[in-house]
């Protein structure tokens, strides 16, 4: 059964993975190398931002929807009060990873440039399901920022440090922003807007009172917001991820069922009527479905 662990500082983060105290409450740049790992199945549950470079990292990863194996290098971004689930194995927990993780908690961004504009960097968001793969030469760039981010928090900060480490994080978040507009850009440019603006109906959809007044929203009534045929989406969604559009937008049912399990006191009943539900069986039949849990074992299992 998987553990939640909830992590409210930068601090709790360091004591629980046996690693120094970090030099600033409020930031701190980790070798990934050093962290613990357990044998064992853990959600993480984070009150500050993770930006991470990871290569050879060992365990399984799940964020939203999607599983990753960080063979390569590469780059993921996770906004405070996101569930992240990690799976360990035995022969995992013996490895060698490298790279390194920027805590960032968000008190740190207090009147500056960046405390807003975090929640523009679209790659914070769930919908986002993709990590950013690096060639070489970005992840040369990506590694001496960390590097430059390390030494001026570590060193004697003076009243220059903030604006200092404000402007590297920053620049750090824009070369990345690029390297995401270069990643898609290498692939089916046509097919991926395609995705993105069907992540924006749904995510339209799911924001709004339309769960509850109109009930989950069909391929029909995303094709035609999308202005394609029910056909042609499904098709385009199947070739770029390997399912269709009523298999995403049941995945989104999903991913918000989880966010209200784990964070919210609602009963199983209210979540389904706030999901566009009837009827609660039928909300209780497809979270069975697709997690082989129903919602009260997933919820039991963050408790």
């Amino acid at each position: 059964m998987a553990t939640l662990m909830q992590i409210k500082t930068i601090t709790e983060f360091h004591r629980l993975n046996g690693i120094p105290l970090p030099d600033h409450p409020l930031i701190s740049v980790v070798n990934y190398a050093d962290l613990l790992k357990v044998e064992g199945h853990f959600h993480y549950l984070k009150s500050f931002y993770s930006i991470a470079l990871k290569k050879d990292v060992v365990g399984k990863y799940r964020y939203g929807q999607q599983s990753y194996d960080f063979d390569e290098g590469l780059m993921t971004f996770f906004a405070p009060q996101q569930v992240l689930q990690v799976q360990y194995t035995k022969d995992d927990v013996h490895r060698s990873p490298s790279g390194y993780i920027l805590l960032l908690h968000p008190d740190f961004l207090w009147n500056t440039s960046l405390a807003e504009k975090m929640k523009q960097y679209e790659f914070f968001g769930y919908e986002v399901n993709e990590a950013l793969f690096l060639s070489e030469k970005e992840e040369k760039i990506i590694l001496e920022i960390f590097r430059q981010i390390q030494q001026e928090y570590s060193g004697n900060m003076d009243d220059f440090s903030k604006n200092i480490i404000i402007s590297q994080i920053e620049l750090l978040l824009n070369y990345s922003e690029r390297f995401y507009k270069r990643q898609f850009l290498t692939r089916d440019q046509n097919n991926h807007e395609i995705l993105t603006r069907f992540e924006k109906v749904l995510d339209h959809y799911f924001r709004s009172d339309a769960l509850i007044e109109k009930g989950l929203p069909t391929v029909q009534y995303v094709s035609d917001e999308l202005h394609l045929s029910p056909d042609y989406l499904s098709s385009t969604l199947k070739h770029l991820t390997g399912q269709n559009a009523r298999q995403h937008i049941q995945n989104k049912v999903i991913e918000r069922a989880k966010e209200k399990l784990s964070n919210t006191p609602l009963s199983v009943s209210e979540i389904a009527y706030e999901l566009g539900f009837e009827h609660s069986q039928s909300f209780s039949k497809l979270f069975k479905q697709k997690t082989n849990q129903t919602p009260l074992e997933f919820r039991k299992s963050f408790n």
